[in-house]
């Protein structure tokens, strides 16, 4: 069970910060609290006192007596961002210029030198490892997922234990050379080890404690980490364990003999922002986002392109999605688009297109072959005359599924259309084909040799041809075969100024061809529904004010022969 006082939850915090990292400072307090120190503090008190009192963790104090206290129980120090402060170990290390073999060695022994010159280093037990330190990357290799002791490395921990994150204002060692072998087949372990590496740039602090006995500081066994600060390109700081501001001091049990406890604490030591600095800082922001936005206006620009009255504007982003169930490998799809009177599409928009070549694989029973082809449909539809009886026609897509053979010799598998849905949203519409078919076996083997087969001179015919004219048309004697089915992925946008009524009768209007308001067909079918409704309604109500005997006479007169 825990000692009040102590905090048994160690895990990190994440904060957000706008202004520099430079700014942060982190006040560290590091106190030996162990049963000798008491025994010292209890010999010195007098007689009477001592009895059989009990020694309780409880009960200890920050502010140890006199007699008996060591000054190298306790240390506090303030640290600034990427501070460095040396440790026992480095100071014995780089005294000797024969040890420093690179740039960040000959530094730190041109800084140790300084620290003696002025009268040594303040700090004894609390010293840091900064981002440039060779601790960082070793550490980095062998966390912890928990805070649990005997825990167990799993398959993905180890390998992310190997996961390297990119340095901050850091530049490759390469420099602009370019690289002869950009693709590297055949990766090795080193290989891969080397080169994962995760794109966000972050920086990594270390503060450690060296928690070593009376006149043996400087052993690597006994430096523990205190305090983990990491802080990336976006302002996000991670420190782990979390600032003690409203939590008890974290404890550190060594292990050994004597089994030594340290207490420490951490606080977050930063400058506050004044109120008027706040306030600038505020304004500025207020200022620098006002500043955006008129840029993006201007990029935008302030009018909104509207359509004529009575005009729609339909856009469709669509995709080709697949074909399947087609005898030959090697699909392709030529399609267009047709636009029924009244409809129009911008001049630079193209309304016809085929897709890429695709070879088919088996899924379950059928070949499919995935095309993934997008496209894009821009068309706008125009009331001229309300007076018109014919009711508008939505464009349709015809298209035709065609295989290539070995020698580059292409048979049409299908032909097909789908009408653009008249709703705006999401569709996903699978159009079913048919190929024209000559009786015999003649016209198959010259297909399957030499690639000829019957074809549509015009693939209106798949539905009613936009030259045809007459009242009946009949398609007695023309043989077809049903072949496989190709899958459309459409999106559809629609724009007009009828979106924007609000009547009761354009509510109950379903189709948006009825919102434009300007079909008379339409129209004067719903005016006549409501004037039958209200001359039944009018009826009945005339029916039931009569008297029963006259009803029921002429009731029985209509009966009789």
């Amino acid at each position: 069970m825990e000692e009040p006082g102590w905090s048994a939850d160690a895990g990190g915090a994440v904060y957000r910060s706008r202004d520099p990292v430079r700014n942060l400072r982190i006040r560290v307090h590091i106190q030996r609290v162990t049963s000798t120190s008491l025994l010292l503090q209890q010999l010195q008190q007098p007689a009477g006192r001592q009895g059989n009192e009990l020694i309780s963790l409880a009960t200890f104090s920050s502010h140890p007596a006199a007699s008996g206290y060591c000054p190298d129980d306790e240390e506090e120090a303030v640290i600034g961002w990427q501070e460095k402060l040396f440790s026992q170990f480095e100071v014995d290390l780089y005294q000797h210029e024969s040890v420093c073999h690179t740039p960040l060695d000959r530094q730190y022994h041109q800084e140790i030198l300084k620290l003696e010159k002025s009268g040594g280093r303040k700090n004894y037990r609390i010293f840091t490892y900064t981002d440039h330190d060779r601790f960082t990357n070793l550490e980095e290799r062998c966390q912890k997922v928990t805070s649990s002791e005997q825990e167990v490395p799993s398959f993905l921990a180890e390998r992310m234990a190997n996961l390297r994150r990119r340095r901050q204002d850091r530049r490759p060692t390469e420099g602009s050379v370019l690289k002869s072998r950009i693709i590297t087949w055949k990766p090795s372990e080193e290989f891969i080890k080397n080169n994962h590496v995760i794109n966000t740039p972050v920086q990594t602090m270390y503060i450690m404690g060296d928690l070593g006995p009376y006149g043996m500081l400087g052993h690597r066994e006994y430096e523990h980490v205190l305090c983990t600060v990491k802080v990336d390109g976006n302002g996000v700081i991670t420190v782990k364990p979390d600032f003690t501001s409203t939590k008890g001091a974290y404890r550190i049990e060594l292990d050994g003999e004597k089994r030594e406890l340290w207490r420490y604490t951490v606080e977050n030591a930063s400058a506050q922002v004044q109120r008027e600095e706040e306030e600038r800082e505020q304004r500025m922001f207020r200022d620098l986002y006002s500043r955006h936005k008129e840029y993006l206006n201007g990029l935008v620009g302030s009018d909104f392109e509207m359509t004529l009255p009575g005009a729609l504007r339909l856009f469709v982003n669509g995709e080709i999605v697949s074909a399947q169930g087609y005898e030959y490998d090697h699909l392709y799809v030529h399609f267009f688009l047709e636009l029924p009177s009244r409809w129009s599409s911008p001049a630079f928009q193209q309304l016809s297109g085929v897709t890429q070549t695709c070879a088919t694989k088996t899924l379950g029973r059928d070949n499919v072959a995935y095309f993934s082809y997008p496209f894009t449909l821009e068309m706008f539809f125009t009331q001229e005359d309300e007076s018109e009886g014919s009711l508008p026609q939505w464009p349709v897509i015809y298209f035709e599924v065609l295989s290539l053979d070995y020698w580059q010799r292409y048979r049409v598998e299908g032909y097909g259309s789908v009408v653009l849905p008249a709703a705006p949203g999401f569709h996903t519409l699978t159009a079913p084909t048919w190929r024209p078919t000559e009786l015999g076996t003649v016209s198959e083997l010259r297909r399957f040799f030499i690639g000829g087969s019957p074809e549509l001179e015009d693939m209106t015919y798949v539905r009613v041809p936009g030259i045809f004219k007459g009242e009946c048309l009949s398609r007695f004697g023309f043989r077809t075969e049903t072949t496989g089915s190709v899958t459309f992925r459409l999106h559809c946008l629609q724009q007009s100024r009828a979106f924007l009524e609000s009547s009761a009768l354009r509510k109950r209007m379903q189709c948006v061809l009825d919102r434009l308001g300007g079909f008379s067909q339409q129209n004067s079918l719903y005016s006549v529904l409501e004037a039958f409704q209200r001359a039944r309604r009018r009826m009945q109500e005339a029916r039931e004010s009569l008297p029963q005997d006259l009803i029921s006479t002429s009731a029985s007169t209509v009966q009789q022969p």
